[in-house]
């Protein structure tokens, strides 16, 4: 792979591994601590996410068990939970906050097959976005004349095979997050 494509393809796998790291925030059948990845809390003016200010565990397949080092972020930890997307009622005990996570429903699991299939239409437009950007300084360059028409029309087409490499790559992922999510 050219020098000039190889930052193009960092890029796009970054955008691949945000979408993976989107599909864990969106639960399945078991408690995943993942689920609390995109969930922040005002922490002295600052958002934190949950994991750093807290310890989660999960002490049964159906919940997880949230423990904050300060023990006055507590309700600003319940309160994140509440207004987040993520559909459960935190239960406060004064010291940890329990989440019971229940059976998914058929309805809750096709709500999240869309949102899977958003995330996964996001990142192929942000690789998509990836391309076009490449291809205007592919262009540019031409026109400088630092790369030949032959050069520039080569690189294209290693461009777009790195877009249709990286656009599979996220049906496939998708494809498998959904069956997971439809599994009963």
């Amino acid at each position: 792979m050219n020098e000039i494509l190889k930052e193009y393809d960092v890029k796009m796998q970054k955008t691949v591994d945000v979408v993976i790291s989107d599909f864990a925030s969106v639960r399945a059948g078991r408690a995943n601590a993942a689920v609390l990845d995109k969930i922040t809390v005002d922490y002295y003016g600052s958002p934190t996410p949950i994991n750093q200010v807290a310890a989660i565990s999960s002490p049964d397949p159906r919940s997880l068990l949230i423990k904050p080092w300060d023990g006055s972020i507590l309700k600003a930890i319940e309160k994140a939970i509440q207004t987040s997307d993520l559909g459960i009622n935190p239960q406060n005990d004064g010291t940890s906050i329990r989440l019971a996570f229940p059976q998914l429903t058929e309805e809750r699991r096709k709500e999240l097959t869309k949102q899977v299939k958003k995330y996964a239409e996001n990142g192929k437009v942000a690789i998509r976005n990836i391309r076009r950007d490449a291809m205007d300084k592919l262009k540019a360059k031409q026109k400088k004349s630092e790369i030949t028409e032959d050069d520039c029309k080569e690189f294209e087409k290693e461009l777009q095979d790195m877009t249709d490499k990286r656009c599979k790559e996220l049906d496939d992922l998708s494809a498998k997050k959904e069956k997971e999510l439809m599994a009963v």
